[in-house]
């Protein structure tokens, strides 16, 4: 109903590394019936072990499933030439009929496939044509762009970069796959649709207007301790899990060894979403009205907060 084109299942912000492969399987069911062809299941079926990918991918494939997400391989850390070689190649070859989805993430992997080798990839396999970019720099998809030509779809895996990915004539993103459509799908979509019909004034709006929810998908405080004061970075999905249990949106806890936010990141938080609900209401009305709750009470009022930030 929001006009979101499909739904990731099992991404970072879903949890994925603390689900084991059963449950990843599950959830990957579940939003295929939830969806019932309405919108795109794509799977996250990446790993630091191609064998797992493949059995991951092999199992998507049984379910329907036309697009999987393959994260870069985590902690153990393989070269691009590798990732290309040892992982995405091999993965390609073997389900010719998915279409895999590159997830370009080094602030979590530790490691990276470069442009070149995506290129590569692309030139020999035609069903490498997408790419989840979050490197941050806008230099690096300008590559993928220019390397891998007009027809690859590249999508922003940063929600704050993403107006500048799509509206950069160097870039032409083409989407995002978004955190912030978890709390405003509707924006996020529109936003987009706004720059894809030359709509620059009004998605310049939704962007500026998003802007404080971008802002927490990491979010950074000081925090007191009996030994001098320490950063504390509370990572995705931590903020928004949180923010959604604040919202009356059924999300539960971050399994462990996420856990809670302090009391400082829950201020930020908060600070961020009035922010939203006091300049642009019309951005929240959709979860005041499918979740049946009162935004006013519950960003306001302190027994919101009861149990979800560390004493």
């Amino acid at each position: 109903h929001e006009n979101v084109s499909g739904i990731l299942a099992v991404g970072t912000t879903g949890e994925s590394p603390t689900l084991d492969w059963n449950e990843h399987n599950k959830v990957i069911g579940r939003v295929i019936e939830f969806l019932d062809n309405k919108g795109v299941t794509i799977a996250g079926t990446g790993s630091n072990s191609t064998d797992e990918a493949i059995e991951a991918t092999a199992h998507a494939q049984r379910m329907g499933v036309k697009y999987v997400l393959l994260v870069d391989p985590y902690y153990n850390g393989p070269s691009s030439l590798e990732i290309c070689r040892e992982y995405i190649g091999p993965i390609a070859r073997q389900f010719p009929d998915v279409q895999l989805i590159p997830y370009i993430i080094p602030g979590r992997t530790g490691t990276q496939i470069l442009p070149q080798d995506l290129a590569t990839l692309h030139k020999i396999f035609p069903n490498v044509c997408n790419v989840k970019e979050a490197t941050g720099s806008l230099n690096n998809v300008e590559s993928i762009r220019k390397l891998c030509g007009k027809d690859f779809a590249i999508l922003s895996g940063e929600d704050d970069l993403t107006y500048s990915m799509i509206t950069s004539p160097e870039i032409a993103g083409n989407g995002v796959v978004s955190v912030t459509s978890n709390i405003a799908p509707r924006a996020v979509s529109d936003m987009i649709r706004h720059i894809q019909q030359g709509n620059i004034a009004q998605a310049q709006q939704l962007n500026q207007a998003l802007k404080p929810l971008f802002d927490i998908i990491t979010v950074k405080t000081q925090e007191p301790t009996d030994f001098g004061p320490v950063l504390c970075k509370a990572r995705n999905p931590l903020a928004y899990k949180t923010l959604m249990n604040i919202l009356g949106m059924p999300s539960g806890p971050c399994r462990r060894p996420l856990g809670k936010m302090t009391r400082n990141g829950i201020e930020v938080v908060l600070a961020a979403i009035r922010t939203v609900y006091e300049n642009n209401p019309e951005i929240l009305i959709p979860i005041e009205n499918f979740f049946d709750v009162d935004l006013k009470q519950r960003l306001y009022n302190e027994k919101f907060l009861e149990r979800l930030y560390y004493a």
